[in-house]
């Protein structure tokens, strides 16, 4: 299940980076770009295809849709949405997967499960980038939130991004003016920020992340009611990370994605600084406040927030390649 924290740390990953030599040689008129239905030739179904897999793992497996959602955040705000977050590590290189950023992220088995599915209809044809991508999108649905229409025809990159992870993915406890900074360099303004963190309306964080905010001391912004019940689920200073030691990040509707997370900051209950900031910021207050009163308006800009990450620098055309398999680079003779 996605802790909130980590969803927070891949949303705050937007840092403005050089761009690759390979896009680099490349005009902005002479580049392919995604495109709606780009595999509506070559493999019909494939959209389809990954839409059952979700459904049927998401129905034995629920914390898939968090993993899913999780994943997009990771991968796409760190240089690229090109699959690097699902390489495994190699003699040579360190994965993504492995690094402190990506504390508690899991279930990728699931999304190699929904590329055999695509594999064993259409071989070599579509990317685990897309999948990546394709699997957040119908996750949000299962979730309970809207349907986002995104664009496919990203290529899957052949190297870990773990050197620089953790410049793109800041610590959890960044300053809010740092945090509209680098989403606005990736185009992201500020109703698009407010909404992102809203995916801190399901899942859980893992009390790791949240026991400067109790121990020593509890800190005094805490509402009250909401402290006894952080206590009683976090209870040692310095907790074991291995452990099964969490809170839910909305304990009204913890499997829902939906805009009660905005009513909880706004009481105080927020399990973050972040969201305490979110909630108090003079700049993003009335977002807020907005989202807080009306689920189409969070619907809508959360939509439009995820479109513009998804689309974050991907490969396509003739760069990168198509993986056999989501965890490793092909093998090239």
């Amino acid at each position: 299940m996605a802790s909130k924290a980590l969803i927070f740390l891949a949303l705050l990953s937007l840092s403005a980076v050089s761009p690759r030599p390979a896009i680099a040689e490349i005009s902005e008129d002479d580049k392919p770009g995604l495109v709606m239905n780009f595999y509506k030739d070559t493999c019909p179904q494939a959209e389809d295809i990954i839409k059952e897999q979700v459904k049927l793992l998401y129905k034995r497996h629920k914390n898939t849709a968090f993993s899913w959602l999780r994943n997009i955040f990771h991968d796409c705000a760190v240089e690229s949405c090109d699959a690097s977050l699902l390489l495994d590590s190699t003699r040579r290189s360190l994965s993504e997967k492995e690094t402190d950023r990506s504390f508690g992220l899991r279930n990728f088995r699931y999304l190699d499960t929904i590329k055999e599915a695509v594999e064993r209809e259409c071989p070599g044809v579509v990317s685990c980038a897309d999948i990546l991508v394709l699997s957040a999108r119908d996750g949000v649905v299962a979730l309970g939130g809207p349907h986002i229409t995104l664009k496919t025809g990203r290529r899957d990159g052949r190297k870990s991004r773990a050197d620089v992870v953790e410049q793109h993915l800041p610590d959890h406890n960044e300053s809010i003016s740092v945090v509209l900074d680098r989403f606005a360099a990736m185009g992201i303004n500020t109703p698009g920020v407010v909404a992102l963190l809203g995916a801190h309306s399901v899942g859980r964080t893992h009390c790791v992340k949240l026991v400067h905010r109790l121990y020593p001391e509890v800190d005094p912004v805490l509402n009250p009611d909401h402290v006894e019940h952080m206590l009683h689920k976090c209870p040692d200073a310095i907790p074991d990370p291995k452990a099964v030691q969490y809170v839910r990040n909305d304990r009204g509707t913890p499997m829902v994605l939906d805009n009660n997370y905005y009513r909880n900051i706004l009481d105080n209950k927020g399990l973050l600084i972040v969201d305490h900031q979110l909630a108090t910021d003079k700049r993003t207050k009335p977002y807020v406040k907005k989202m807080a009163k009306s689920q189409d308006y969070f619907f809508k800009e959360f939509a439009r927030a995820i479109t513009i990450l998804s689309e974050n620098n991907p490969l396509t055309g003739e760069q990168g390649e198509i993986r056999k398999q989501c965890n490793v680079a092909n093998k090239h003779h």
